[in-house]
């Protein structure tokens, strides 16, 4: 198996150029580029991911004391199934516990098996669930919380 070797670059206003079409491709729920502007604004830990010149994944992390929270994580569609995801996740870990965080926290739709399945391969367990979390057509999903101590 070859590892995944990613570029990790802090987002810019001017990523959204190509993050706001890949998420609207593939979320039933999208971020709107006025949402990924108040993460940037807020200074969320914010980044996107790079094969070569290829951007290939982005992230949203929110740091609350020593709590952090994924707020959106995106693996571009042909580029899924390669690893990626895993390398994304692992390096948002790394940097969540180099800055103090003890606990990782994210919510997962209840459909979404193979996210799922990735995020307890990196050490994270379901602890709750939010009822009606996720809009969807024609009811509302729950989501599975999930978390992984650091």
């Amino acid at each position: 198996m070859s590892t995944v070797r990613l570029e990790c670059r802090p987002m810019h206003e001017g990523d959204l150029d190509w993050i706001v079409p890949i998420e609207a491709a593939l979320h039933a729920s999208p971020w709107s580029a006025n949402n990924f502007r108040d993460s940037l604004e807020a200074g969320h830990a914010c980044w996107t991911f790079w094969e070569g010149a290829q951007a290939v994944a982005y992230a949203i992390v929110l740091h609350v004391l020593d709590e952090a929270h994924l707020l959106d994580v995106t693996v571009a569609g042909p580029h899924q199934g390669r690893g990626i995801g895993g390398a994304v996740l692992g390096f948002l870990c790394d940097q969540a516990r180099d800055h103090g965080m003890t606990q990782f926290f994210l919510e997962v739709r209840e459909s979404n098996h193979v996210a799922a399945r990735l995020y307890r391969t990196r050490g994270f367990e379901a602890i709750g669930r939010r009822k009606g979390y996720y809009p969807g057509s024609p009811a509302r999903e729950d989501a599975i919380v999930m978390r992984c101590n650091l």
